[in-house]
C-alpha cells in the first residue's frame, strides 16, 4: 500500500469521467492506496474546475469523490517549516511557491509520495515525486 499527496495538475483531472489519471487513482484506491490533498491545494483545484463551463458537472463528481481522499489541514508548524524549505532553496538558488512548499513538508512529514508534474519540486531533498499524466509507451 503506497500513500500519494496530489499536486493541484494531478488532482483536477479526477473530476473528469473518462480522464485516464481518474481511472489510474480509482484502481490504486481499490489496490488499498490513500490519497490525500493539502486544504490550499483544494483551494487552487476548487478555483480551477468552478471556473469552466461544465464548473456545475465538476462541483457534483468533486462532491461524489471527496469522501474518498483524505484533506490535510496546514497547521502553525507546518507553515513554519514550509518557510524554512522556501529559505533554504531560495539560499541555494531555487524557489519555490510558499502552496508548492506547504505540499512539500506535508509529503517529508507523512512519508506521502506527491503526484505533481511541476519540476519545481525536484529542489526539495529526500521528496519521493511521480508524474502519473506521462503517457507511457
Amino acid at each position: 500500500m503506497t500513500n500519494y499527496l496530489l499536486d493541484a495538475n494531478h488532482a483536477s483531472p479526477l473530476v473528469t469521467l473518462h480522464h485516464p489519471l481518474r481511472q489510474r487513482v480509482e484502481a490504486a484506491k481499490a489496490r488499498g492506496d490513500g490519497f490525500t490533498l493539502v486544504a490550499t491545494v483544494v483551494t487552487e483545484v476548487v478555483f480551477g474546475f468552478l471556473m469552466l463551463p461544465r464548473s456545475r458537472a465538476n462541483q457534483q463528481e468533486w462532491e461524489r469523490l471527496r469522501p474518498g481522499l483524505r484533506i490535510y489541514t496546514v497547521d502553525a508548524e507546518v507553515a513554519w517549516d514550509a518557510a524554512l524549505l522556501q529559505v533554504t532553496l531560495r539560499r541555494r538558488g531555487r524557489q519555490l511557491a510558499t502552496i508548492d512548499a506547504l505540499t512539500a513538508v506535508v509529503a517529508l512529514r507523512d512519508g506521502l509520495t506527491l503526484l505533481t508534474t511541476d519540476g519545481d519540486f525536484s529542489a526539495v531533498p529526500d521528496l519521493r515525486s511521480e508524474n502519473w499524466l506521462i503517457k507511457t509507451t
